[in-house]
């Protein structure tokens, strides 16, 4: 099923008939973040629902810090999904103005009902394209983009538009799936059709570490921090499959698509890493 506007995220479809059907296990997992987890230790990974959550929030976390999020900032979380790394800095910041941007009307639904401005922060959520922002220049403080950079259109798009709405000196934190040089042949590879769709959507998954450091400097960016965190999220397969037990949240080519992930994740052939950048 195709969203509005072009949006046409399958997994997303899946979550919210999931959780409106009343799935609590799914509300548990996605309800609030629809990221990966991130845990310190992962050899103590349970990777049960309460840890996920746990994990979920934590990655969250190392985006605020690789991104330098403090009080009175203003923050752009671009692919905002149901509004959980909003929420997450409106908890722990004071004084601040939060912007969640994203194409489909029904994440942003749920994003409005489920997060709260406190005290002295503003909070909004905004329809709109991260290729095209509708925010004027010099507007944020720090963009951050939480794993959904691999479904925009084009990259190069994206972090031109980041680097324009940042203040000068404004600091771009992105992660993402990032394969190795020997795995790109395999992943530039077009397939015709729905076969390219699958479970989660059109994902572009060809940029490596290099090409990151190529796009920052045509782009305008200074390199800040790259760190490869792949083992830290490496239980979230276990999770995964765990919940698919569970529920009827999997079927058909999600599981292929999963496996295929864990699989390459194991071999090193696909990386997750976080990078940091300041507009120059």
């Amino acid at each position: 099923m195709s969203t509005s506007k072009g949006v046409d995220l399958p997994y997303f479809d899946v979550l919210l008939k999931q959780i409106g059907d009343g799935n609590t296990a799914v509300e548990q997992g996605f309800g609030r973040h629809v990221h990966y987890g991130y845990w310190e230790n992962p050899r103590a990974a349970k990777a049960d629902g309460a840890d996920f959550v746990e994990a979920a929030e934590n990655l969250s976390l190392a985006m605020c810090q690789v991104g330098g999020i403090g009080n009175a900032m203003r923050v752009l979380d671009a692919g905002c999904g149901f509004g959980g790394t909003i929420a997450h800095m409106n908890e722990r910041y004071t004084d601040m103005k939060l912007t969640g941007l994203n194409l489909d009307p029904r994440q942003l639904e749920r994003a409005r009902t489920k997060v709260v401005a406190r005290a002295t922060n503003e909070i909004e959520f905004v329809e709109g394209d991260a290729c095209k922002m509708p925010f004027e220049d010099a507007s944020f403080d720090r963009v951050l983009a939480v794993e959904c950079i691999f479904h925009f259109p084009s990259r190069k798009a994206f972090f031109q538009e980041a680097r324009r709405v940042l203040k000068p000196g404004g600091t771009l934190a992105v992660c993402d799936f990032v394969p190795s040089p020997a795995l790109v042949p395999f992943t530039s590879i077009r397939l015709p059709g729905r076969l390219s769709r699958g479970f989660y959507g059109n994902c572009n998954l060809t940029y490596t570490r290099r090409d990151y450091r190529r796009l920052a400097q045509n782009t305008g960016f200074e390199v800040l921090s790259e760190r490869n965190i792949t083992a830290n999220v490496r239980p979230t397969f276990k999770y995964i499959w765990r919940l698919a037990r569970e529920t009827s949240y999997f079927s058909g080519s999600a599981y292929l698509e999963t496996g295929l992930l864990r699989l390459l994740s194991r071999v090193r052939l696909l990386k997750y890493e976080i990078y940091a950048y300041r507009k120059a």
